[in-house]
């Protein structure tokens, strides 16, 4: 069972109050207090009153300045929560008055209770109405999982975005991205908690992308930035470094390593042609699949023909292997060998190694030969 809607009735004088809580209490739970000063102090500590029923001629605070407060306030509960003023002799200009600082209704002093109540309860069920609304509408703008936008959401993102890059001649670009292999991931971990470390891994993306950009759910495993007035060039770096940093990230799940690598999609305007939003989306969706059927691991932007792994230098080379990564030096093994050739020389001769230099030189450019 719910504890009952606790109502909060201000009124200076006692017998008034009591009076009041006596036709409420039964149906709602009921506290007082003899001042609009009193209770706007108590309706700042007690977020669990749901409505106040005010009388207006009060010493310290009265009921106008209590609505008036209330309505000003910076807490969403305070300013949409119903404001029953009290009226007694006060004029049609008085009472207008109170209703423009934001009382929800009027009720005569001497009402009945069913008057009382039915006023009461209408105002809370319009209350409730309108909470079951924002939360329909905010289901359709959050995932209630991850809290990341939906992916309708995104692509209305993507359509406001993409009508400002026509009209203002501006770039806009879009990256979809997806963890490579993502049904093996979930075979292992189950699909719930295969979800939920994707996820982590596109909050932490979340963290590094500019306020202007939008990142949401494209897909299981699969996500999508919609970032307007970005260039091609910057996004598709930015693509790299995130790519990059999937690659050597540690995650420990269930006290057992996961290691991932996702696929980038980049699509753009005005470098492709896309008459909407949606098929700018599903373009970079598409070219992420592309990515994906190629191994894995890579970004393709449309613009440079087959997708393709970038070229890894040295010290990006090391932080791999300390990441655990050696799968992913050992592609491009023979390259950074020959890179490291000038060097290997070097301490051969200054550390007298006796290193058979000509045959490692022989080995390392047949690999890099061999991989053209």
């Amino acid at each position: 069972m719910t504890d009952p809607v606790r109502i909060l009735v201000v009124d200076d004088s006692r017998l008034a109050r009591m009076a009041l809580a006596s036709k409420l209490r039964g149906t709602y739970q009921v506290h007082e207090e003899s001042d609009g000063e009193s209770a706007w102090q108590k309706l700042l500590v007690d977020p669990s009153i749901s409505a106040v029923i005010s009388d207006l001629q009060m010493p310290r605070l009265d009921g106008a300045g209590l609505v008036q407060r209330v309505r000003a306030s910076k807490q969403s509960r305070l300013q949409s929560m119903p404001i029953i003023v009290v009226s007694g002799d006060e004029g049609e200009a008085e009472r207008e008055r109170v209703r423009q600082l934001g009382a929800s209704d009027f009720v005569t002093k001497g009402a009945g209770t069913s008057e009382i109540l039915s006023r009461l309860n209408n105002l809370l069920a319009l209350v409730a109405a309108r909470e079951t609304l924002e939360a329909g509408r905010q289901s359709m703008v959050q995932d209630p999982a991850s809290g990341l936008f939906t992916r309708k959401y995104l692509e209305h993102q993507a359509a406001q975005a993409l009508s400002h890059a026509t009209r203002s001649g501006v770039d806009l670009c879009i990256m979809v991205l997806g963890f490579d292999a993502f049904d093996q991931v979930c075979a292992r971990l189950g699909p719930d908690l295969a979800e939920r470390v994707s996820t982590r891994f596109a909050k932490m993306l979340a963290g590094k992308m500019r306020t202007e950009d939008s990142l949401g759910h494209f897909g299981p495993g699969q996500f999508a930035i919609v970032a307007p007035g970005t260039s091609l060039p910057l996004f598709t770096a930015f693509a790299q470094r995130v790519r990059e940093a999937v690659e050597v990230a540690h995650v420990p799940v269930q006290g057992q390593p996961v290691r991932l690598t996702v696929s980038i999609g980049v699509a753009s305007v005005p470098s492709d042609e896309a008459d909407t939003a949606l098929a700018l989306l599903e373009l970079a969706g598409q070219r992420m699949l592309e990515g994906m059927g190629s191994g894995g691991n890579r970004i393709v932007a449309g613009a440079g023909g087959p997708a393709a792994l970038r070229q890894i230098k040295v010290q990006r080379a090391l932080e791999l292997i300390a990441a655990q990564r050696s799968d992913v030096v050992r592609t491009q093994l023979g390259q950074l060998g020959v890179e490291l050739l000038p060097l290997l020389h070097l301490m051969n001769q200054d550390l007298g190694l006796n290193l058979p230099m000509a045959d490692i030189e022989r080995r390392l450019r047949d690999r890099t030969s061999n991989k053209k």
